[in-house]
């Protein structure tokens, strides 16, 4: 979609996916809306504006980490989500917290590299089919040829001469590489078997990316090594899809990606960090709010605006839109430390769902939970629908276990609705004809009503 969604085009984008939150949804599509503003200004004021974060406050399974996720994808701006509970104090064993500004640098390759290869692509298939044409039928005889040096014989031994073919052999191999090329498009050899050699990249070593050693040895000697290659033997189906995508890395210019990548990070990057209240200090200065704390101030100078170090160059964190959540159950917003308080200036409040909220979540949303099922089982012969008292059955059921147990908002609907279909999916096997099946309220209470009405006496088991 475009960038430049109104913010009300943007609510009704999310509305597709999630239930209710209206105020969480108007906050980050007011956000939105002002990125694409500031980008219309010229650039001494530009650098002027920074993005207001947004702090959502909510129990969980309402639609917190959906609201920003969902958001992202709407304008394929990078996405990360990280947790504030992985992030330890610098000087302790863990993670620190400028990987986050790394893993968003990644994000943003992935994307930019995704759509540079998408535009590539039919020149990139063309090349891979002229590949396959050549390893189906060569127009040459290879034969192996002892290494010239040392070195050479070192780094991978020797290379293929190609002796010259007679005119008649030409004109032979020539006719049966026309008819590969037809029995190739026309789908006829798909099955069968060839051996491809694709380059794999010179990364790192394990050990040196298991400490967040990402370096690239060849790039540090110049390139002088040569690239490595890795034959396998697969089905020719399975043999495009690997040349395809090695014409494709050929293609495209991965320095290009590099700078187009960091740009998208500082501009458009989307940081969601998740628990922000369990770093949250409870009162008491010794022991694990003394961390926490430190967690807080090694947080502050990201949401703050700085230049991050990564293997693609500095990153600044300046207009990088931050949205942290939390239940805030124990731990007030006021908890953490002003500092941290002031760089999330606008505040959310999302509500705990009502019963009305789950049975609009179980049919409202696109890939809503009953279609979900409903195009699972439609694969082994079976037509699964849901009455509307049914579904008003399993909304109450939710939101009774939710009110008497812990609550866990929309993710009960997922283990009442399993637990709902276990015997309609154990028994569906795809060899019957097929067959309409009917959820009612009736059946509904006879398959739940054990679990989730009257006591739960497992809570009293020690």
């Amino acid at each position: 979609m475009s960038e430049a969604m109104t913010p009300r085009e943007t609510v009704e984008a999310l509305d597709k996916y999630i239930v209710g939150q209206d105020e969480a949804k108007r906050a980050v599509a007011i956000a939105l809306r002002n990125r694409y503003r500031r980008s219309r200004l010229p650039q001494e004021l530009r650098d002027e504006i920074t993005p207001k974060n947004i702090i959502m406050m909510g129990p969980t399974g309402v639609g917190k980490t959906e609201i920003a996720r969902r958001l992202a994808k709407l304008v394929d701006a990078p996405f990360v989500k990280v947790e504030a509970t992985k992030f330890t104090e610098v000087g302790y064993v863990g993670r620190d917290v400028d990987s986050m500004v790394r893993d968003l640098v990644e994000a943003a390759i992935r994307i930019c590299k995704e759509q540079k290869m998408n535009a590539v692509r039919t020149v990139a298939e063309a090349n891979a089919e002229q590949r396959l044409i050549d390893i189906l039928v060569p127009m040459h005889k290879d034969k192996w040829h002892a290494p010239e040096n040392p070195l050479q014989f070192l780094l991978g031994g020797g290379t293929s001469k190609e002796p010259e073919l007679t005119e008649d052999e030409k004109r032979e191999r020539l006719t049966k590489r026309e008819e590969v090329t037809r029995d190739l498009r026309a789908g006829r050899l798909e099955d069968e078997i060839v051996e491809v050699q694709i380059e794999m990249p010179n990364n790192g070593s394990n050990a040196m990316i298991a400490m967040g050693i990402d370096v690239n040895l060849n790039e540090m000697m110049g390139g002088i090594l040569p690239p490595k290659k890795k034959t396998r033997r697969v089905k020719v189906s399975e043999a495009r899809k690997l040349l395809v995508q090695d014409e494709s890395e050929k293609l495209i210019d991965m320095d290009e990606i590099t700078q187009e990548a960091i740009e998208r990070a500082e501009q458009d990057g989307i940081i969601f960090i998740d628990e922000i209240d369990k770093i949250a200090a409870s009162g008491n200065t010794s022991g694990a709010d003394v961390s926490r704390e430190g967690v807080q101030r090694d947080i502050l100078p990201i949401v703050e605006g700085s230049t991050v170090t990564t293997k693609y160059g500095p990153v600044k964190t300046d207009f990088i839109l931050f949205i942290a959540a939390g239940a805030f159950h124990v731990s007030k917003v006021s908890d953490l430390i002003p500092e941290l308080q002031g760089r999330f200036p606008i505040r959310v409040k999302l509500e705990a769902l009502t019963v009305d909220d789950y049975k609009r979540i179980l049919t409202q949303p696109q890939h809503a939970i009953t279609k979900q099922y409903e195009a699972l089982l439609k694969t082994d012969n079976i037509l699964l629908s849901f009455t509307d008292d049914a579904l008003g059955a399993i909304a109450k059921y939710a939101f009774t276990a939710n009110e008497r147990e812990e609550n866990i908002g929309a993710r009960r609907l997922h283990t009442i609705v399993e637990n709902l279909l276990d015997d309609i999916s154990f028994n569906a096997g795809g060899d019957h004809p097929l067959t309409k099946v009917e959820v009612d309220e009736k059946y509904v209470k006879e398959h739940v009503s054990r679990e989730y009405e009257g006591e739960d006496l497992q809570r009293f088991i020690l």
